[in-house]
C-alpha cells in the first residue's frame, strides 16, 4: 500500500540579503535563543530574590554565547568531521551553513561557568543549576534550524504515516536504494526515500519536553546541583532513544553497526548525571 509521504516544505535558509550580508534562519535562531534566555535569566533573578545582578547575567551570557560557538564547533570538527574540515579549513567559519555539536558546545559553557563561577566566588553547581532551565529553549530552536536547514534528518522508515521526503538526502537515499530492493522500487516511485524528520522529535524532547520539565522541579525544594545532574541524565538518555531514528553521520555510520556517535557521546552523559544527583542528596557539591 503506497502511502501519501509528508514532503520537506523547501525553506529558503536566508532570511534576507542586504548588500553582500546575507542573513540565515540558523544563525537566527541563536539570535532569539540568546534574547530569550536573557529575559528569562532577569526573570528569575527577581521572582527567586536572588543576589545576581542584570550586569552579571549579561556577563555569563555573553561569555556562554562564545563557548557554545566555539565549543559547537570544535567539537563537531574533533568528533564528526575532523578530515573534512582540515582538508576544506575555511569552512570552519561557515557557522551558518550548520555543522555544530551539542557535546562540544556543552563543553565550551561548562568552561566558561567556571570561570564564572571562580571569578564571582560562586558554587559552580549553584551557577549551572541557576542556568540550566533557560538552556532547553536554545536546544529547541537550534533542531527548529536545523530543519528549516534540511540538515540532520531521519533514518528511513517505510511504515510511518509521517514520514517525510528530504530533498537534500537524495544523494543518500539514491546509494541505500541501490543496496536494497524493497527501497529501490520505494525510490523510484517517491524520487526520495521516506525519512523520520527526527529534528522535530529532538526540538520537542530536547527543547519543549525539557523546558516544561525543568520550570517545574525549579520550583521545588532540591539541593544543590540536582538540576544539573538530572539535565545532564534526561538529555543523555533523550539523545540516545532519538538516535535510534536519526540518519548517522554518512561518513562515520554506526560504530559496530550498532552505535552511533551521538549516543557513544551521551552515555557518560548519564552516568556523570547519576553521579551528581547523588552527590547532590548527600549534600557533597
Amino acid at each position: 500500500m503506497l502511502i501519501n509521504y509528508l514532503v520537506f516544505p523547501k525553506i529558503n535558509p536566508v532570511i534576507f540579503t542586504i548588500g553582500p550580508i546575507s542573513f540565515y534562519w540558523y544563525g537566527f535562531m541563536y539570535f532569539i535563543s540568546f534574547l530569550f534566555v536573557m529575559c528569562f535569566l532577569r526573570y528569575r533573578i527577581k521572582s527567586v530574590n536572588s543576589n545576581w545582578t542584570k550586569r552579571e547575567i549579561e556577563h555569563l551570557l555573553f561569555m556562554s554565547f562564545w563557548g557554545v560557538v566555539l565549543g559547537g564547533r570544535i567539537g563537531y570538527i574533533l568528533f564528526y568531521a575532523y578530515n573534512f574540515y582540515f582538508e576544506n579549513i575555511f569552512f570552519l567559519f561557515k557557522i551558518w551553513e550548520g555543522g555544530m555539536s551539542f557535546h562540544g558546545g556543552l563543553i565550551g559553557v561548562i568552561v566558561v561557568l567556571i570561570w564564572f563561577s571562580y571569578s564571582t566566588k560562586r558554587n559552580f553547581f549553584q551557577v549551572s543549576d541557576f542556568v540550566i532551565p533557560a538552556i532547553p529553549f536554545g536546544l529547541g530552536a537550534g533542531r527548529l534550524g536545523n530543519f528549516i536547514n534540511g540538515e540532520l534528518w531521519g533514518r528511513v522508515t517505510i511504515n510511518t504515516p509521517w514520514a517525510m521526503l528530504f530533498p537534500n538526502a537524495r544523494d543518500q537515499d539514491i546509494l541505500l536504494a541501490s543496496s536494497d530492493s524493497n527501497l529501490s522500487s520505494l525510490f523510484n516511485y517517491y524520487g526520495m526515500l521516506p525519512r523520520h524528520p527526527s529534528q522535530l522529535y529532538e526540538m520537542f524532547l530536547e527543547g519543549v519536553f525539557l523546558f516544561i520539565m525543568f520550570n517545574f522541579l525549579i520550583k521545588k525544594s532540591l539541593p544543590v546541583g540536582t538540576i544539573s545532574g538530572l539535565f545532564l541524565f534526561f538529555y543523555g538518555v533523550i539523545r540516545v532513544i532519538v538516535e535510534f531514528f536519526r540518519q548517522p553521520d554518512f561518513h562515520l555510520g554506526l560504530f559496530q553497526g550498532l552505535i552511533s556517535m551521538g549516543q557513544i557521546l551521551s552515555f557518560p552523559m548519564i552516568v556523570i548525571g547519576i553521579a551528581i544527583i547523588v552527590l547532590s542528596y548527600y549534600r557533597y557539591l
